[in-house]
């Protein structure tokens, strides 16, 4: 539960302290050489509070240099509050509601949201499962149909779910979830995607889709359940737990952030994915979900052009 009387969500020294505490536990480190003995902090009237000198490469920094924080101008501890919310939020917030709360412009809190999904993006993940696990598996279509423009006859709807963005969820058992976003559903991508992100030691369970067959093989075992006849459950196979992680995934993007970019749908595949990978039942609460979050923002940067243009 957030406590709102902790300073790091209402003072900015103590919200860069709280920083400083995550990012530089041992003390702090030069961002431009790496150096870590010989660093200066420079007090005084003139000093921006928090700035240190490196006496190596004789550059000044902050904290924040190297962070998605960078040259922001909003205040650090109304990140952190952010961060918060959004990381402690089952099915996240809108901008919208961070624009409120956080007394901010919408544009400044949507970009800020942004920035922490980039934040909870994983850095160089290794394979999921293993020995003795289970990696369910499952694809799912977002957003609505298309449309196109036939001259006189103005917009019609796309027909079918060809042109929808379609997502692959690879859930552990009793742990976490990675979602990806694919181009198709074709049995080489299928296969690239899982042999990818799932440690061909595990089980492997998943609906019948054609697609997953050939893949499979790879795999210690392929468990599969047959939904056209209405079967979910057989012994270990099910896909239960990935259905139960797409269900959450949708109230959160139909019901909280109800239009979504496809440019924008990794970042938010990223934050469903960090929340339940991190969640209580894990052993994770909310203040060390949150701690996890600004640990994920050191050496991630994300201007606003970069988040209109890339994926």
């Amino acid at each position: 539960m957030l406590d709102l009387d902790n300073p790091i969500y209402t003072n900015e020294t103590a919200a860069r302290e709280h920083l400083e505490a995550i990012r530089w536990p041992t003390g702090p480190v030069c961002p431009h050489c790496g150096e870590r003995d010989n660093v200066t902090r420079i007090v005084g009237q003139s000093a921006r509070p928090g700035l240190i000198r490196c006496n190596k490469c004789t550059k000044q920094f902050t904290v924040t240099v190297g962070t998605i924080y960078e040259s922001s101008h909003i205040p650090l501890h109304k990140w952190h509050y952010a961060t918060h919310l959004l990381t402690s939020s089952k099915k996240g917030i809108s901008a919208h509601q961070l624009h409120r709360m956080l007394g901010i412009t919408y544009k400044s809190a949507w970009f800020m949201a942004h920035r922490i999904r980039e934040a909870m993006k994983p850095v160089n993940p290794t394979p999921m499962g293993g020995t003795g696990k289970v990696v369910e598996v499952d694809e799912t279509f977002i957003g609505q149909p298309g449309h196109v423009y036939e001259n006189e006859k103005g917009w019609k709807a796309k027909p079918g779910i060809g042109d929808r963005a379609k997502v692959v969820a690879l859930v552990e058992r009793g742990g976490g979830a990675r979602s990806i976003k694919a181009g198709s559903l074709k049995g080489h991508e299928i296969r690239a995607i899982l042999v990818r992100n799932a440690d061909r030691r595990s089980k492997l369970a998943t609906d019948e889709a054609s697609f997953y067959r050939e893949p499979g093989l790879e795999f210690a075992d392929h468990l599969t359940v047959n939904h056209s006849i209405s079967e979910y459950v057989r012994g270990e196979a099910t896909t239960n737990t990935v259905e139960g992680f797409f269900s959450i995934f949708k109230r959160g993007m139909r019901g909280i952030y109800q239009h979504c970019g496809e440019q924008h749908l990794e970042r938010y595949l990223a934050e469903f994915d960090f929340r339940y990978s991190n969640r209580a039942k894990l052993g994770v609460d909310d203040e060390t979900r949150a701690m996890l979050a600004i640990k994920g923002a050191a050496g991630k940067r994300l201007t606003y052009r970069r988040i209109g243009e890339s994926a």
